[in-house]
C-alpha cells in the first residue's frame, strides 16, 4: 500500500523547508527534512574529522548516525545541533558528501522509513526523483539566485551561528550560485525537477501563497484519484 506522499524539491533557500512544514501541519502528515539529515551527517563527519575521500568511513558513519528530530530541533548523538548544521560551511560539505553514492545509499532507507500513515511531506533535492519516485504529488520550488540569496542573508542575520556575523549579501548570493552548480552537476541524483513535478517559481509569492497553492493542488489530486 502506497502512503500518500507529497515531495517538495528545490535549490537552497527556495523556501521548501518552511513550506513543507506548513503543508504537513495543515494536512496532519509526517514531515521529512532530508536536508537536515545530510547536514547532520556532514556536521558529524566534520566533528569526527572523517576524510571525505575515505568512502568506507563515510559509509560506516551513515549507517551508525545517531539522529533524532524533536519538533524543529535536530539532536545529534543526543545533543541539540540545530543551529550548528545550518551554517554555510556545513551546507557546502553536505552538498559534497551527498554526491557520494555510498553515502546516499546509507541514508536512503532512513529517509524512506519516514513514509507512514496518514501521509508524508518530504522536502529536499531528490525526493521526487529518487527517494519517493511514486509520490502522489511532486512539487519543485524555485526562484532566482538573487532572490534566494536575499532570503538566506535574512535568515543568517536572524541566526545565532557563526556565519551571521561575517556574512555579506554578495557573498551569500555567490555561495548560493556555487551550491546550485554543485548540486545540479553531481553525477549521483543531481538537483532537477522530477518528470511529473509541478514547478512553482515563488519569487513573487508570499510564503502563505505558496502553501495555499500546494494545498489546492493536493485537493485536486486527491479528488481526481
Amino acid at each position: 500500500m502506497l502512503i500518500p506522499t507529497i515531495t517538495i524539491d528545490g535549490p537552497v533557500a527556495s523556501g521548501k523547508g518552511t513550506v513543507a512544514r506548513a503543508v504537513a501541519h495543515a494536512l496532519g502528515f509526517h514531515l521529512l527534512d532530508s536536508g537536515a539529515i545530510y547536514r547532520a551527517f556532514a556536521f558529524s563527519c566534520r566533528q569526527k574529522s572523517i576524510d571525505i575521500l575515505n568512502y568506507k568511513d563515510l559509509a560506516d558513519e551513515a549507517k551508525v548516525l545517531s539522529l533524532e528530530f524533536v519538533g524543529e530541533n535536530v539532536l545529534l548523538n543526543g545533543t541539540d545541533a540545530t543551529a550548528d548544521i545550518r551554517s554555510e560551511t556545513v551546507g557546502m560539505l553536505a552538498s559534497k558528501l551527498s554526491a557520494i553514492s555510498d553515502v546516499r545509499a546509507g541514508l536512503l532507507e532512513r529517509q524512506r522509513a519516514f513514509a507512514c500513515e496518514p501521509g508524508l511531506v518530504a522536502d529536499g533535492r531528490d525526493m521526487g526523483t529518487v527517494v519517493f519516485p511514486d509520490a502522489t504529488l511532486k512539487i519543485y520550488l524555485t526562484a532566482t539566485a538573487d532572490v534566494r540569496g536575499s532570503r538566506r542573508f535574512g535568515q543568517l542575520s536572524d541566526a545565532s551561528h557563526a556565519d551571521a556575523a561575517t556574512s555579506k549579501l554578495d557573498d551569500v548570493i555567490a555561495q548560493i550560485r556555487s551550491r546550485d552548480q554543485q548540486d545540479k552537476s553531481r553525477a549521483i541524483a543531481p538537483l532537477k525537477p522530477a518528470k511529473e513535478a509541478i514547478v512553482i517559481d515563488n519569487a513573487r509569492q508570499t510564503k502563505q501563497e505558496t502553501i495555499d497553492s500546494i494545498l489546492a493542488l493536493w485537493s485536486i489530486q486527491t479528488r481526481s484519484s
